[in-house]
């Protein structure tokens, strides 16, 4: 049985990016395209409040475009880019020009084998698996 994975939720003090029932893109090669985020893992909010998730952070996305093997199926996935802006320690603010994904396995492995596009620096320290695969990392 593989081992369970770290899940810390949303930072606190970083900018809320995304929300639930978000569409993001998938930018792996596991054949979904476009998903949706219907959960996400380690928030505690507030009654009536809706969940939100930053960069690096693992939620749970339902797939609405892509292959018939993975549509209509339900992933864990991290997010690697968020458009809305967000600050780093050294004081510089980043801001990618999509919503993005990266679906993994329940182990945390990557379900794909190259990730399109650049991913960010966060999720890459946080999961270094998907760091192995991708391309560029900003």
């Amino acid at each position: 049985m593989p081992e369970k994975l770290q899940v810390l939720g949303s930072r606190k003090g970083l900018t809320p990016g995304l929300q639930h029932y978000t569409t993001v893109t998938v930018a792996d090669n596991s054949g979904a395209k476009e998903a949706v985020i219907i959960g996400i893992y380690g928030y505690k909010g507030v009654l009536r409040r809706i969940p939100f998730a930053n960069i690096a952070d693992l939620v749970m996305v339902s797939v609405r475009k892509g292959t018939p093997e993975v549509r209509k199926q339900k992933f864990k996935a991290v997010i690697v880019r968020q458009r809305m802006p967000f600050r780093r320690p050294d004081g510089t603010w980043i801001a990618f020009e999509d919503n993005a994904v990266v679906i993994v396995n329940p182990d945390g492995t990557p379900k794909g084998t190259e990730i399109r596009g650049p991913i960010a620096k966060e999720a890459a320290e946080r999961w270094p698996k998907v760091a192995s695969i991708a391309t560029m990392v900003i």
